[in-house]
């Protein structure tokens, strides 16, 4: 999950400073690449497994559009209004969605420690982003790109259930081109659209190239394989509250590539995060754990 943060991190800032390009226009470059890439890997895969992508088509399909189609896209387009620290800050709402999801569909249950650990990652999250000024959260110009990022908040609290509850029926890079592959058809046409409107972009750039070769690769595949693999050990709840790493990460990479400076205040609210995030995944494996031993000790008594 701490690679996951990393690139999708990088996923935000590349987003931002490649604006120049129309949203759907970046989603559907990004993912014609993935498409490419994981191609020579997923097609026997998908394949051989193609009945039970058949079978499970409906829960396969929604877990295409919301994970792997829009999730992004929304972010993108929500890059066009708004500034990567309020998208951050909106981002740090998935882990509470997909906890409350994950009570009612899953039949998660946390521990009343657990929620402490959500909660202070989230106000740690915000304080990062705030640096320190979180009672000024109210007051920021929220816009038109900051409604487009509820669909993105939505979209990924969607797929992180669907995700616990359906891929392991799924082989790994069978799933992930069948998705890409989706993804592809749904927004070419939407891309056309896009272009019959504001003109084909001038793609021929090399930063613009290499962006997307990032975003294909690194978010796009890489990022979904140990998500993926994440919710299967984790749970959906406790893989997503890892998700409050964004705003730390995306802070550091601003610090390294973009020459920002971080404040004592964000520091502060760092540590708060990873306290948060220990809370949350440290006391579940610890329960999980116990539940353990129990269960080798009443073997044991019962051999």
């Amino acid at each position: 999950m701490i690679f996951v943060v990393i690139f999708y991190a990088g996923n935000i800032l590349i987003g931002k400073a490649i604006n120049d390009l129309p949203p759907f226009t970046i989603a559907f470059f990004r993912l014609f690449i993935a498409f490419i890439v994981i191609f020579p890997l997923g097609y026997a895969q998908a394949w051989k497994k193609r009945a039970t992508f058949i079978e499970y088509k409906k829960p396969f399909i929604l877990m295409a559009l919301t994970g792997v189609t829009f999730f992004n896209t929304f972010i993108y387009g929500s890059l066009q209004f708004t500034t990567a620290t309020n998208v951050s800050i909106l981002e740090t709402l998935i882990p509470v969605m997909t906890v409350v999801l994950s009570a009612f569909v899953l039949k998660e249950r946390l521990l009343r420690i657990q929620w402490i650990g959500i909660l202070l990652s989230v106000i740690g999250a915000i304080w990062v982003v705030m640096d320190g000024r979180i009672f000024q959260l109210a007051s920021i110009d929220w816009n038109i790109g900051d409604a487009i990022m509820i669909g993105a908040i939505v979209c990924w609290s969607v797929y992180s259930i669907f995700v616990k509850k359906y891929m392991h029926f799924f082989p790994v890079y069978g799933a992930l081109l069948v998705m890409t592959g989706i993804s592809v058809l749904v927004l070419f046409p939407i891309v056309l659209v896009e272009w019959l409107i504001l003109g084909f972009p001038a793609l021929m750039q090399t930063n613009f190239i290499i962006s997307l070769l990032y975003l294909g690769i690194f978010p796009s595949l890489i990022a979904l394989v140990f998500f993926n693999k994440a919710v299967g050990l984790l749970g959906a709840s406790q893989a997503s509250v890892f998700l409050n790493f964004l705003p730390v990460f995306t802070m550091i990479g601003a610090f390294l590539w973009l020459g920002e400076t971080i404040s004592y205040m964000q520091i502060v609210g760092a540590i708060v995060v990873i306290i948060g995030v220990l809370l949350t995944t440290h006391f579940k494996m610890y329960q999980n754990k116990v539940k353990g031993n129990k269960e080798e000790e009443i073997k044991e008594q019962r051999g």
